[in-house]
């Protein structure tokens, strides 16, 4: 009971004070409260602008002592981003604190779209470009942008949005 209590908190910070450039909300909160979805826009003056951007989020039972799943379903041309999905990102591994909001981790994220943390990739090869020839990684993230990104659905390609089930718990 505690854990909808928390994840409903959760939801009306969302609704009262959304991050700039995103939004998320249970995928059916009448059935569900511990998988949601997430939506970013590219923030402006990075190769990702002008894209839209889909997470799926997976609440785990022991939320909030352990952090979020989060996975991108739109493919993104980014060094700590996996082509899997899979974020790099500090807080949603060892750097997690209860005291975070689903709203903290997803400024977070948009955060990481902007600035890339080239001490740790999940994409080696995306990594060495991007420590390598940035004009280089700058190009093909816009591309890919402008290729899964887009609200042209004909064009958008999504990732799996589902978990692995030994990783939900």
């Amino acid at each position: 009971m505690a854990l909808l209590r928390c994840l409903t908190k959760q939801l009306k910070e969302m609704e009262k004070d959304p991050p700039p450039l995103c939004q998320a909300q249970p995928l059916d909160s009448s059935k569900d409260m511990f998988n949601w979805t997430a939506t970013i826009h590219g923030p402006q003056g990075t190769p990702f602008q002008d894209g839209i951007f889909h997470l799926a989020i997976r609440f785990p039972t022991d939320f909030p002592f352990k952090p979020p799943r989060i996975r991108f379903t739109t493919r993104v041309y980014h060094p700590n981003i996996s082509s899997q999905g899979d974020i790099c990102l500090d807080i949603l591994q060892d750097k997690w604190s209860p005291a975070l909001t689903i709203r903290t981790v997803l400024l977070s994220i948009c955060s990481l779209l902007t600035d890339p943390n080239p001490e740790h990739g999940l994409e080696n090869e995306i990594l060495h470009i991007y420590r390598t020839n940035k004009k280089k990684y700058e190009e093909n993230a816009r591309e890919w942008t402008k290729k899964y990104a887009t609200e042209d659905q004909e064009k958008v390609s999504q990732l799996d949005d589902t978990f692995p089930t030994d990783e939900s718990k």
